[in-house]
């Protein structure tokens, strides 16, 4: 019992004649208890006491008669609280459940006294059974170095509330998938076994919102409950002691395990920290009796739990990724790549501690092993590969734009060369070649010629191309390379007709 406030005290020393008189009529009267007596009438306890001493009552007789039901009141009270019409037979068998070895008759009469009458003040439980309760917290814990990325470092810290057994994990980020999967390190650790409430501070993995006693929860916690069958209880707002047995543990994590603690990684880390659950977290005194240790307490807890399902529960980092103008999808600081055909896209992404999978709908697109530093890019071979044929391909039909544009007859020397079988991308390799040598009016009239000729090959093309410039008297040309603006090396300039000019020159010698 927690002593009494200075307040408190200062009022067990001032009391009313009438309440005075009051305390000794339920105490003469009607056989009530001192405790009794000091719940229903709101006064200290201490105070009832030394009234009832003060007019003879002996401290012998104000000594509480032990009952077998004495260890299941805060759990009848805790009930009662949320279902105050609960049936009373009803209660018996969930206390008999739990290892009440009393008859119902005396049951009931218990209940009728504990069941509220009327709207009660909200309080905190100061015990509970083997098996009923766990308290669930994160810790902060600074930053980790990964493959030379900094990452923020948290603890995931579980605490059995009867025998107080810890189980302390540490994980990169405090989000849903890892706040889920630290339960499950938990029940694994505790022997495939789990208790039937679990207390939670109000974070988003457990309130998505609240008012009052209004909670929104997150869909993602009632799932998880659902799956393993406990109830999860957010504390009031503000009122951190209603789980101050998780809130000490994260305390003698930094003191007994952090402090002057080395590792190599968050691998070596994980197993220090599962190590200290067993040997120095296991092994101190349990607070209810010295003469055990918390160990050998969750020992005899562990009949008490519940057992986990045999399907186990698949836990996800969930999101939606839009991909942009190169296929990667970003997620948690890394990009990975993905097919060519999902630029501009929007994808979902499901990841584990292992892998990161990409899915389209249904169908998953990509898939790689997750990577925990920052500003990696993930890279799947097939992918690379996939992403230049479609580059070359995109190059190939870029080429045969250009030639249709700068020699219009192209287009019927590609027909007539692939019905004859030749190599179409080699093809258009030369005569973009030429083209870049020669320019877009002596090609047209070439490939014309090699028509003509029905030699549909670039070595006829050339022919042609050498023979005109040979009559010409000009030197062979040479291809420009505008290093500074790579985009003007694909430029084609199509030249205009002079046919107009020529006419003019007629129309003079004609005047003449």
């Amino acid at each position: 019992m927690v002593a009494g406030t200075s307040e408190e005290k200062e009022k067990s020393m001032t009391i009313s004649k009438e309440s005075e008189a009051e305390i000794l009529r339920l105490h003469y009267a009607e056989k009530w208890r001192k405790n009794t007596i000091a719940a229903q009438l709101n006064i200290h306890h201490s105070t009832v006491e030394r009234i009832l001493c003060e007019n003879g009552v002996s401290p012998e007789q104000l000594r509480v008669r032990k009952s077998i039901a004495d260890p299941y009141i805060d759990f009848i009270k805790a009930t009662l609280k949320d279902y105050p019409k609960l049936n009373a037979t009803r209660l018996f068998y969930m206390v008999k459940d739990r290892g009440y070895l009393g008859g119902v008759d005396h049951f009931r009469d218990i209940v009728s006294r504990l069941r509220p009458r009327s709207a009660s003040k909200a309080f905190s439980r100061l015990r509970t059974l083997p098996g009923e309760q766990a308290q669930v917290d994160w810790g902060s814990f600074g930053r980790i170095t990964i493959d030379g990325a900094e990452r923020k470092l948290y603890a995931f810290v579980m605490t059995l509330s009867w025998s107080r057994q810890v189980f302390l994990k540490f994980y990169v980020n405090q989000g849903t998938g890892n706040f889920l999967r630290g339960h499950i390190d938990a029940f694994e650790f505790f022997g495939g076994l789990h208790p039937r409430e679990i207390l939670y501070d109000n974070l988003k993995s457990v309130v998505q919102e609240r008012i009052g006693k209004a909670i929104h929860f997150n869909p993602a916690i009632l799932d998880f409950s659902a799956h393993y069958r406990y109830k999860p209880i957010p504390v009031e707002v503000r009122e951190p002691e209603q789980k101050g047995r998780v809130e000490r543990g994260i305390r003698f994590v930094r003191s007994s395990f952090w402090q002057a603690r080395k590792w190599k990684d968050l691998d070596d880390l994980n197993e220090q920290a599962r190590q200290w659950c067993v040997r120095e977290a296991g092994e101190r005194r349990w607070v209810q009796d010295k003469k055990l240790t918390v160990l050998e307490a969750f020992e005899q807890e562990k009949s008490n739990l519940v057992t986990v399902p045999g399907a186990p529960y698949a836990v996800y980092d969930r999101g939606q990724v839009a991909i942009g103008k190169t296929a990667y999808g970003r997620f948690d600081c890394n990009d990975y790549s993905l097919p060519p055909a999902y630029v501009r896209k929007t994808v979902s992404v499901f990841a584990t501690l292992e892998t990161v999978r990409f899915c389209d709908g249904a169908a998953e697109v990509a898939s790689h092993k997750r990577c925990f530093s920052k500003g990696k890019q993930i890279e799947e071979q097939a992918h690379l590969k996939e992403l230049t044929d479609e580059r070359r391909t995109a190059r190939k039909h870029r080429a045969m734009d250009r030639l249709q544009i700068a020699a219009s007859s192209s287009t019927k020397f590609l027909c007539e060369a692939a019905d004859r079988g030749h190599n179409l991308g080699r093809l258009t390799q030369e005569l973009t070649a030429l083209l870049d040598l020669y320019g877009a009016q002596e090609l047209e009239i070439a490939i014309q010629e090699a028509i003509a000729a029905g030699a549909v090959h670039a070595s006829a093309v050339k022919q042609a191309l050498e023979r005109r410039r040979s009559a010409r008297g000009a030197k062979p040309p040479v291809k420009l390379n505008f290093v500074s603006n790579p985009l003007a090396n694909e430029l084609t300039i199509k030249p205009k007709s002079l046919a107009g000019y020529d006419s003019l020159f007629q129309s003079n010698e004609e005047q003449k």
